[in-house]
């Protein structure tokens, strides 16, 4: 049997669960994906799974590993995502993309205001600000918060941000606000990448959405996935299929404003753009998420004065309305429960103001 030619590009560790188990997360902001292996399918090939497959031919890369890439929409046959069942043919093409490009350069310290709530020896928890992207992606290869790190914690002998070992254990959206923890020891990384991966983390979001949520609570579940008619977006699938992975989102009704609503959203998993797709999934977009269809006007009259209104909301709040408020673990040294909180970041109050005052002046 003639060997297939594999075209390999780099290891695709970045899959793994302390990364992709991740809420909100958003490397790449134009959501493209970028090729990281190509495998012709030799013309002799016996039909076989998909994640067999390729775990006989990528070297270095756990077969557990190939399938949470085939979960998360990675593997593409012919130009069209599969399941990690998908029974390889003679000719086909087999594609391992991710929603980041190649990057092989290292991140180097700059110097950019970080808004640090918390550090000691093995952490730091980070209130991020609006507009910072987390990781260096297409487009954004420096000015994130890695660089920040980086400067921050320049003089630290036994810090380096370039070692996947220490760093980030989850990331949220560029334009999503809101703490983050950041190991600093391999240790510190493993025993909090567990407790994300374990669920036993603690994650409040603030939100506000399109629309008036009748329920004072209530939960979603459904399956996570990337949309297979636009892969930049991602999708809502039952949770008995075998599309895409288990998701649960609690809400809880804040305050009604008329138009739209505030909400406190707690995640029992940690899917990518998690809040912004259940949230649509119910019916109720993010308020300005131009991604998701937020950044138009959803409810309300035709009124020119409203009109110019939601307008001037927009301009007040130009991102979507998601800010990562509460997050508590358990130290991974001293064994305690730490909870850190964060007020809204002045955008997201502004526009509350604004639709309580449109909201107070119409019941007048």
């Amino acid at each position: 049997m003639e060997k297939e030619e594999t075209t390999a590009y780099e290891d695709i560790s970045g899959l793994d669960a302390t990364i992709y188990e991740d809420h909100d997360q958003d490397d790449d902001e134009t959501g493209q994906l970028y090729e990281h292996y190509r495998v012709p399918v030799d013309k002799k090939q016996k039909m076989i799974r998909v994640d067999k497959f390729l775990f006989d031919r990528l070297a270095g890369i756990s077969r557990n590993r190939i399938q949470k890439a085939a979960d998360a929409g990675f593997i593409i046959a012919n130009d069209k995502p599969v399941k990690r069942s998908y029974k390889v043919k003679p000719f086909d093409i087999i594609k391992v993309m991710l929603d980041r490009p190649q990057y092989d350069n290292d991140i180097t310290p700059e110097d950019i205001p970080l808004n640090i709530v918390y550090e000691d020896e093995d952490l730091m928890v980070v209130n991020k600000q609006p507009g910072l992207v987390v990781h260096p992606g297409f487009g954004n290869w420096h000015g994130t918060l890695l660089n920040a790190i980086a400067w921050h914690l320049k003089d630290d002998p036994d810090f380096d941000i370039n070692n996947p070992e220490i760093g980030l254990v989850h990331r949220i959206d560029k334009d999503t606000s809101g703490l983050l923890v950041i190991a600093k020891t391999a240790e510190a990384k493993t025993k909090l990448g567990l407790q994300f991966f374990n669920k036993t983390t603690k994650r409040e979001y603030n939100a506000l959405v399109w629309g008036n949520i009748e329920e004072d609570e209530g939960t979603v579940v459904g399956n996570i996935a990337r949309d297979p008619k636009d892969r930049m977006l991602m999708a809502v699938f039952p949770p008995e299929s075998e599309i895409g992975r288990h998701a649960v989102t609690h809400y809880y009704t804040l305050e009604r404003l008329g138009y739209v609503t505030f909400v406190k959203c707690i995640l029992e998993t940690g899917r990518t753009h998690q809040i912004r797709v259940h949230m649509k999934h119910i019916g109720h977009i993010l308020f300005n998420d131009e991604r998701y269809g937020g950044s138009i006007i959803l409810k309300g009259t035709n009124f020119s004065k409203y009109k110019q209104f939601v307008e001037n909301c927009f301009k007040t709040c130009p991102r979507q309305a998601l800010h990562a408020k509460t997050l508590g673990f358990v130290h991974p040294r001293t064994g305690k429960e730490m909870m850190f909180d964060s007020p809204l970041p002045d955008d997201m109050s502004a526009l509350l103001d604004k639709w309580r005052t449109y909201i107070s002046g119409r019941m007048i």
